[in-house]
């Protein structure tokens, strides 16, 4: 779907581009975080286009001095000669995760257990507003990656290894992001074109062999599906295909992207991505905004004006980029109201976006054993509920929440795994952090398990950071086999952003829950432990047996792959089979 502006909104942008100093278009293709990077007067002084937030110091302690820190930036860039105002990106991954006390969804892969359209629109129209409520205009979400590999670190970030299941949950998060027009909604980004998931070895950044028509075939319709439905952005990604830098590839980006499936909006580049890819390379393959960060400013804007200058880049391809950057703008209605609602702040974490959450969170989790009917949990049962992942918010969140690595304490606004189930429980619920408390007269444990958070290229297995590993924890480990020597029933909850290999713990369990990155509303999961809603998902991803099977370049979730998972994509058991 293109978007169609007014006839007189795109005259008044051929308007500004004739009168724009060549120094003014290269500010709108620039893109700077609001600390540490410029002052707001560089906002005015050098004509920035848009700023990002991301970690780092934050603009305030409540949404109002968000919002007051960004009218700051904002109040510059209307006082220049043409008064273009400023586009505010965040990394708002799931939900409005740079805000504490925001309410924070399932990562992707949970949403893709869910399976729902419905549910995941939902999420991202709460996400766009209590973004707005902060003060931002764009997020770069929804990630539609289609992973092959689990050593990879970003795995959760996407919805699925299936490409017709990413393509539908795909436009349900661009529509529910945007709205049914730009004024009610926010700028999406599909990311990261293309190949992020399917990099040699599952390597953050990595090379991506694929063939042109594997490509095409298996990790391009995703974006047709974004592109279809009028999303906003997209954002390059960091890997190469076939050796070539994406960010650098116009054979992809421009042939392809916007030529091919006639993308009209903005193409994003990555951090730093104008001194790690190729310079002024990017810009002529298609970059239409650089994120000038951690120092690449100056260079980045005297780079492009030399380039233009002396002929290597042409002025069409600069006026190409602003008119896609001004058309969003003014899709958006930033040129009507540039500064943010005040109203909006008393939405952000409210009960009825909470209770969406608390949905998807509770579609999203995905039965895989239940030996002789231990679940639902009798609310009669003694229960002990072991582990620190139990009722720690951060922990259960993953990356991103919060802070860009996500969190190993409790925030605000979340609830517990630990928390409800004693909600619901009519005897104490006894609680073994460490496995190592004296346990007695009990019926089940409930043991949870799982990753620590973690995001982008530092949850890797076997990449450079090498934190990470395809099998729970030795601690964890200990946890299962202590329990299972005491002859009580154990239910195993598993908190990862992707499939890992427990195939000896799932043997010794009576029931096992792969419950993902479920976010701020924990107690979801113990609604359906007790059996007040049934389960409702499958598995996003076929889950493997055994760590050898990722011993080739690909996970066993490949689909050229003759290994047999322990469970193929799809599965899922609920407590009613005949349904």
């Amino acid at each position: 779907m293109t978007f169609k502006l007014k006839p007189d909104q795109e005259q008044k942008i051929e308007d500004l581009i004739s009168q724009m100093t060549l120094e003014e278009k290269i500010g709108q293709m620039s893109q700077v975080r609001h600390f540490d990077d410029v002052t707001p007067e560089d906002i005015k002084s050098k004509f920035i286009g848009s700023v990002i937030h991301t970690q780092g110091p934050v603009p305030g302690s409540t949404a109002a001095e968000w919002q007051d820190k960004f009218s700051e930036f904002q109040k510059q860039a209307l006082d220049t000669r043409l008064k273009i105002p400023l586009l505010f990106g965040v990394d708002a991954i799931h939900g409005q995760n740079t805000f504490e006390g925001a309410t924070i969804f399932p990562h992707n892969i949970g949403l893709g257990a869910a399976g729902n359209p419905e549910i995941v629109e939902k999420a991202a129209a709460i996400t766009a507003i209590e973004c707005k409520a902060t003060g931002f205009h764009w997020v770069f979400s929804p990630c539609v990656a289609i992973p092959f590999n689990e050593k990879w670190g970003r795995v959760y970030e996407a919805f699925s290894e299936s490409t017709e299941l990413t393509s539908k949950l795909t436009q349900a998060s661009v529509k529910g992001h945007q709205g049914s027009n730009g004024n009610e909604g926010v700028l999406a980004t599909a990311k990261h074109f293309i190949g992020d998931g399917a990099t040699d070895f599952g390597v953050e950044g990595g090379n991506t062999s694929l063939t042109k028509e594997e490509l095409i075939e298996r990790l391009l319709p995703p974006y047709q599906a974004a592109v279809d439905s009028g999303v906003a952005s997209v954002m390059a990604s960091f890997n190469t295909l076939n050796e070539i830098p994406m960010h650098a590839h116009k054979a992809m980006i421009t042939d392809l992207l916007k030529d091919q499936l006639k993308f009209d909006g903005i193409v994003v580049s990555d951090w730093k991505a104008y001194s790690r890819f190729g310079q002024n390379e990017i810009i002529n393959a298609g970059i239409d905004i650089v994120m000038a960060v951690d120092g690449d400013l100056d260079g980045f804007q005297e780079g492009v004006k030399a380039g233009v200058l002396n002929g290597s880049i042409s002025e069409e391809r600069i006026n190409d980029a602003v008119r896609r950057i001004l058309r969003q703008k003014f899709r958006f209605g930033l040129f009507e109201n540039p500064f943010p609602d005040k109203g909006l702040i008393q939405k952000i974490g409210i009960p009825e976006h909470r209770a969406i959450a608390r949905q998807a969170v509770r579609e999203s989790l995905v039965l895989l054993k239940n030996q002789n009917q231990v679940l639902p949990l009798k609310r009669t049962s003694r229960i002990v509920v072991v582990g620190k992942f139990a009722d720690n918010s951060g922990l259960q969140s993953g990356g991103w929440t919060v802070n860009w690595q996500g969190m190993t304490e409790n925030y605000s606004g979340a609830t517990t795994i630990l928390e409800g189930i004693r909600k619901f429980a009519l005897h104490e619920v006894k609680y073994d952090p460490d496995g190592t408390a004296a346990i007695e007269d009990v019926d089940v444990a409930v043991i949870v398990v799982g990753e620590n958070p973690y995001a982008e290229f530092f949850g890797d297995v076997g990449g450079e950071m090498n934190l990470f590993q395809l099998t729970i924890t030795e601690e964890h480990q200990k946890l299962v086999q202590s329990y299972s020597q005491k002859g009580i029933k154990i239910v195993l909850v598993l908190i990862s952003g992707r499939p890992i290999v427990i195939t000896p713990q799932m043997e010794l369990s009576d029931a096992f829950v792969a419950a993902w990155l479920p976010g701020s509303e924990g107690d979801g999961i113990a609604e359906v432990l007790f059996g007040f809603f049934d389960f409702k998902g499958k598995l996003p991803h076929s889950w493997p047996k055994s760590v050898e099977d990722f011993n080739g370049k690909y996970g066993p979730n490949y689909w050229e792959h003759s290994i047999e998972p322990l469970f193929p994509i799809g599965f899922g058991q609920c407590y009613h089979q005949e349904k």
